[in-house]
């Protein structure tokens, strides 16, 4: 597929942007070796090959959702809080 300068002028149409005329021989020219680069895709033999959702075999361990009841993490994330009080972050009002 080859990016003309009727489809980029579609392509800055539809993402808002305007492409500086100057600019504009160089972007076909990126447009298009993108294109040709995705569509080496096109030549892979996929049919024997499963679809799939995850890289880890098995699935995603999981832990177990434990409460910990640790004030070393409370005043760890607090230290961090421009404004804190009793524990709890200090914020501005917002809604009166």
């Amino acid at each position: 597929m080859q990016i003309d300068d009727a489809l980029l002028t579609k392509l800055e149409k539809l993402s808002a942007l305007k492409i500086e005329p100057a600019k504009r021989q160089d972007i076909l020219n990126q447009l298009s070796e993108i294109v040709s680069f995705v569509e080496n895709l096109n030549e892979l033999d996929l049919d024997n090959e499963e679809a799939t959702f995850t890289t880890v075999a098995g699935g995603t361990p999981f832990r177990e959702d434990e409460p910990q009841n640790d004030p070393t993490i409370i005043q760890t994330i607090l230290k961090n809080a421009p404004e804190h009080t009793d524990g709890f972050f200090v914020v501005p009002k917002i809604i009166e």
